[in-house]
């Protein structure tokens, strides 16, 4: 077994379906896009201002800009390009500045709102902006549901099978992040030798990974090898936005950090470009492993 395939789980979209995505970041929601054309509902790619690092790629795909202290002008939007369906995809930086954000006779009504999910973290200010966009008549739906073959499946995903060691540092860096992602900072964990060695925080997981190859040549950690990445949802979490997610650039910097393998929830959790990520990992002797959820979410 390679990837989930849960056909059962993609979203049926209705003839008509008009698809909105608020992209960011990475590959995924250029994933999605492709995703959605092969069903035949052409997607409207909404860039995220600064975060888009593959604009290249919308080329072909009606579009518009917004600055993240515009979020006062997404509704109307949506409405002008006719969006049932909202799908929020890829990596967003940075939170938008309170200060900066240009109001709007929509906006005030729901600024209590807005101002009680960033007191409530990146998550909080998911959920919020879910809702406000389901009360007004458009469904947000997570990428998982348009393209559930992005998916992490359960058990050993790579050639390379993790070793009873390797299952110590998973259960340990399983337990750490649902920790931290309680108290919404993070989604990830290491651990080497049993033992949790660092934590993601704000620099994401590139910069845990980056940490962990320079912690390498402290005492506590000399002489030790293997050791995992594990992600995981937080505990509760808004299933269609910010999930999990690896692709080939972690498996490059999990290989540089000395790692045996990473681990991600099963059904939670994306490997973003599938194959070229599986791929590379067999070619460095990694494993990738996906472990079964413990807990029910808030998200669908």
């Amino acid at each position: 077994m390679t990837r989930a395939e849960p056909a059962e789980a993609r979203l049926a979209l209705a003839p008509g379906s008009r698809v909105g995505i608020i992209a960011g970041g990475g590959s995924l929601p250029v994933e999605v896009a492709e995703g959605l054309v092969r069903q035949g509902h052409p997607p409207f790619i909404i860039l995220a201002e600064d975060e888009v690092d593959r604009e290249a790629d919308f080329a072909g795909y009606e579009q518009a800009t917004l600055a993240l202290e515009d979020i006062g002008l997404l509704l109307p939007l949506l409405k002008r390009q006719g969006i049932s369906h909202l799908v929020l995809a890829g990596e967003i930086r940075r939170r938008p500045r309170l200060t900066k954000i240009r109001p709007t006779l929509g906006l005030l009504a729901i600024i209590p709102s807005v101002i009680m999910g960033l007191a409530r973290g990146d998550d909080g200010l998911l959920k919020v902006l879910t809702r406000v966009l389901e009360k007004r008549g458009v469904t947000v739906v997570g990428a998982h549901e348009i393209v559930p073959e992005l998916t992490a499946g359960e058990g050993t995903l790579t050639t390379k099978e993790p070793k009873q060691s390797d299952w110590r540092d998973i259960e340990a860096g399983r337990a750490a992040a649902k920790a931290i992602g309680a108290l919404d900072i993070g989604q990830a964990a290491i651990a080497i030798g049993g033992r949790v060695i660092a934590l993601e925080g704000i620099e994401g997981t590139k910069g845990l990974l980056e940490r962990t190859r320079e912690l390498r040549g402290h005492g506590r950690l000399a002489g030790r090898t293997r050791g995992v990445l594990v992600k995981c949802t937080k505990p509760g979490q808004e299933l269609r936005a910010d999930l999990p997610s690896i692709g080939p650039q972690t498996v490059e910097a999990a290989h540089d950090a000395g790692l045996a393998g990473i681990a991600v929830e099963a059904g939670r959790s994306l490997i973003l470009e599938g194959p070229e990520t599986l791929s590379r990992a067999n070619a460095l002797g990694l494993f990738i492993v996906g472990f079964p959820a413990t807990e029910p979410a808030d998200g669908r």
